[in-house]
């Protein structure tokens, strides 16, 4: 790494967006790359009670989705599971039946892992209803098997598995249930296991279900959805649980992102599945196996773009740019920044370019 003393245009332009926003009470940025000798870790915002730290951990909202895909990766690997098996091998009759009931055809038994993974189930969203009824009472409290069985019975299908993307949390909810079906454990516990521990994330936990193997000297960074903050509330663990839930510090998913892309954690040949096996999600996006891939679009997304990786809702992103060999990582912890953070981000990458 370089041991230049100049500041980076990409620090002043990350301190000073945050500063301008006032919804912004803390937010991080890493950017590492070996190519270009930079290694970045940044916090900024006026804080809580203490200004944010680079070595805070971190409610990273749905980039906790790529943990889960590569936990189910790796049972892959193992053969405990195949991506194209039927959910219906692994969870009950009771939940199963009438999950998936469109045009009056019960699809139930046809939805395969794959279909979870890559967002082609059919099946509808669980999470924002469910995020509104807690919004509204904080005592509101649901485990990820409730949250299934309530969308079964309140939400309608968007379509027959495999014929259209549909970004759900169901789905990932699902893929936790198997997860901890198929390995007689909780899911925080396999995920410990399977990813934290091997990749030495000794800082990494999640929210509400576990503790880390090292204790962070900061307090765990407040996440918030307007003025509300969220870490606490009880039952919004439960209705993130594997489609979220991963708290870190940004070196840690550094160290994941490292341990994915050496292919450590998987091989390249499964890795190249989940990031085949895709569908076309939204505008310049496809999607694969928890895996967001920036799709160009001419005058709108230009090539230099290309990169994949995850986002959550709290304007968390955690992506790899193969052709600069570099990984943009961070949160501005706030729901406005959802799809800004995007923009952010691209022009992070751009910087980088020049």
């Amino acid at each position: 790494m370089s041991h230049n003393t100049e500041i980076s245009p990409i620090e002043i332009m990350f301190r000073n967006q945050v500063r301008k926003d006032k919804k912004i009470i803390n937010a991080w940025l890493l950017v590492h790359s070996d190519k270009a000798g930079l290694h970045l870790n940044l916090a900024e915002g006026p804080g809580e009670n203490d200004k944010p730290a680079p070595q805070q951990p971190v409610y990273m909202a749905s980039v906790g989705k790529l943990f889960t895909s590569v936990m189910i990766s790796i049972l892959h690997e193992q053969k405990v599971i195949s991506f194209e098996d039927h959910i219906s091998h692994y969870l009950d009759s009771e939940l199963v039946d009438g999950l998936h009931v469109y045009k009056k055809k019960d699809y139930s038994r046809e939805i395969q892992i794959r279909h979870l993974l890559n967002q082609t189930s059919g099946l509808p969203d669980n999470f924002y209803p469910l995020f509104d009824k807690l919004l509204a009472n904080h005592k509101f409290d649901i485990s990820p098997r409730e949250a299934v069985e309530w969308a079964k019975k309140n939400l309608k299908p968007q379509a027959a598995p495999g014929k259209k993307s549909y970004y759900t949390d169901t789905n990932y909810h699902l893929l936790g249930l198997i997860v901890e079906t198929v390995c007689g454990e909780p899911f925080h516990a396999v995920l410990k296991k399977l990813i934290f521990d091997p990749v030495g994330m000794d800082h990494s936990y999640m929210l509400n279900y576990s503790k880390p193997e090292k204790a962070s000297e900061h307090k765990e960074a407040g996440f918030y959805y307007d003025q509300t903050r969220l870490n606490e509330i009880k039952g919004f663990a439960g209705l993130d649980f594997s489609g979220g839930g991963v708290v870190a510090p940004m070196e840690d998913l550094l160290q994941f992102m490292k341990a994915l892309t050496s292919h450590q954690l998987i091989s390249d040949t499964t890795f190249e599945i989940m990031i085949n096996d895709k569908a076309r999600l939204y505008p310049g996006w496809d999607y694969g196996y928890g895996l967001w891939q920036v799709r160009p679009v001419p005058i709108l997304i230009p090539s230099k773009y290309q990169s994949w990786g995850v986002l959550g809702a709290t304007g968390a992103f955690m992506f790899y740019h193969p052709e600069l060999e570099a990984y943009v990582i961070g949160s501005f912890n706030h729901q406005s920044w959802q799809r800004k953070c995007v923009r952010f981000m691209f022009k992070v990458m751009n910087k980088l370019l020049k």
